[in-house]
């Protein structure tokens, strides 16, 4: 049994000698294998690497050739750009000498297309001139020194300025009239100064290139059946071509004013209408009166009781009174009730002419007041807001003293006829009582003489 197992166990021991040397030599031999085979990879990326070196260093050397040669560039573009640089300088500035004289003519030309051009716009003379007006912008535009066939055309379009403004010739032109539709028609034009038509003055609107008509006419307007043929015709002419024209139109008429005089200056008006239709009415009065009581005087032997006169003497006629200071006292009665009658009406006429000049001074401190509203709530930047308020104050200052002066000079003249007629009366009247004293007198001195015989 113990020889058996020592036979196993050399056996065991044996194998286990073998079996190490066997792989020992294996691994060997594949790593001698894997060495050789990286050598060979080795030896092919060296050469790899040697053909990417040359490779490399011919490109360098081809670059550093070209830098070389760009730098060469460089250096003789530089001194080329430099004389350059030199040549163009002097070139700018024999330029700049040979132009200086061109660049003047420039400036004025544009100056003077400039003015041309301003001209076009507000004159009418340039209506039926698109040429001209073209060639003129065309110069005003260009940013180069103008060409000859543009300084022809600068000198055509005066010519042309000139040769039409001297004229007054009939043209057609578009026209809108009050319908909004828009004609031909003839017009006259008065050089360079105004259109006209039948009747009256055109505004020529130069942008949309239509004339209408103006608001307001001016007196002695010029049509187009003025006779411009004549020695000396007699027409206004607007030298501002149209501004004062327009201004017209801005100028309120009588009812306008009135309407500016707002509440108090219809009460102002109404005032003066009711005192001059009172004084009319009571200088009819008057002057029939009047008239009645000379007719008396050429007969006082008969009175009437249609006039003051007459009924005065009446009062004398019919009186009984015992003595002569209670007939003066019937007769001055008579008189006294015939001046209430002859004054009737003239106190009220100057309570109104008073009146008016308050209702005026009311009417101006109510404008005020408005105007310095508006000022609180819009400021005083713009006149026009407040002008409404300040034509209500002025305007009813003047309606109030426009009817105060009337209605003075009616109550002056109606007090003066009264006043007349009332001392024609009165003299009368002591004429009366003198004849009447008389009478007694001649009467008691007959009574006297007779009681004496």
């Amino acid at each position: 049994m113990k020889h058996h197992l020592a036979k196993i166990s050399l056996v065991l021991a044996s194998v286990l000698f073998v079996l190490p040397t066997y792989a020992s030599q294996s691994l060997l031999n594949d790593t001698a294998t894997a060495k050789a085979t990286e050598q060979q990879h080795n030896k092919q990326r060296e050469a790899e690497f040697s053909s990417q070196e040359k490779k490399l260093q011919s490109q360098y050397d081809a670059l550093v050739k070209q830098r070389s040669d760009l730098n060469k560039s460089i250096d003789s573009l530089s001194a080329q750009f430099q004389d350059n640089e030199q040549k163009l300088s002097e070139k700018e500035k024999e330029l700049t000498l040979a132009t200086g004289s061109l660049g003047e003519i420039f400036g004025v030309v544009r100056q003077s297309a400039k003015d041309v051009q301003l001209e076009q716009e507000r004159s009418v003379a340039s209506i039926g001139l698109k040429q001209d007006v073209a060639t003129i912008n065309d110069i005003i535009a260009a940013k180069s020194i103008p060409s000859k066939d543009q300084l022809y055309g600068l000198w055509q379009s005066y010519v042309h300025q000139i040769r039409v403004s001297s004229q007054a010739t009939i043209i057609n032109v578009p026209f809108v009239g009050g319908s909004g539709e828009i004609e031909h028609k003839q017009v006259l034009r008065m050089g360079a100064f105004a259109l006209a038509d039948d009747n009256g003055y055109l505004v020529w609107n130069s942008d949309k290139q239509i004339a209408t008509s103006y608001t307001v006419q001016p007196k002695q307007a010029l049509t187009l059946n003025t006779d411009m043929r004549a020695e000396m015709p007699v027409v206004a002419i607007d030298a501002t071509r149209g501004a004062l024209l327009e201004q017209l139109a801005n100028n309120p008429t009588v009812m306008q004013r009135i309407e500016q005089g707002g509440l108090v200056g219809k009460i102002i008006l109404g005032l003066l209408l009711v005192g001059l239709l009172i004084g009319l009415y009571r200088a009819v009065i008057l002057m029939s009166i009047k008239s009645k009581i000379t007719k008396q005087l050429k007969d006082v032997e008969s009175p009437s009781d249609d006039n003051p006169l007459g009924r005065v003497m009446l009062v004398h006629k019919q009186d009984q009174s015992p003595t002569i200071e209670a007939l003066e006292l019937r007769l001055l009665e008579a008189v006294m009730d015939e001046q209430e009658t002859l004054e009737q009406g003239i106190s009220t006429i100057k309570l109104l002419a008073a009146l008016a000049p308050m209702l005026g001074l009311l009417g101006t401190v109510t404008g005020m007041i408005d105007t310095f509203q508006t000022i609180t709530q819009f400021g005083n930047a713009d006149p026009r807001i407040m002008a409404g308020g300040i034509s209500m104050a002025l305007i009813t200052t003047v309606l109030g003293l426009i009817a105060a002066m009337p209605l003075l000079l009616v109550h002056n003249l109606l007090s003066s006829l009264s006043e007349g007629i009332r001392n024609l009366v009165e003299k009368q009247g002591v004429g009366l009582v003198a004849q009447s004293a008389e009478r007694k007198h001649s009467t008691d001195s007959q009574i006297a003489q007779e009681a004496t015989a």
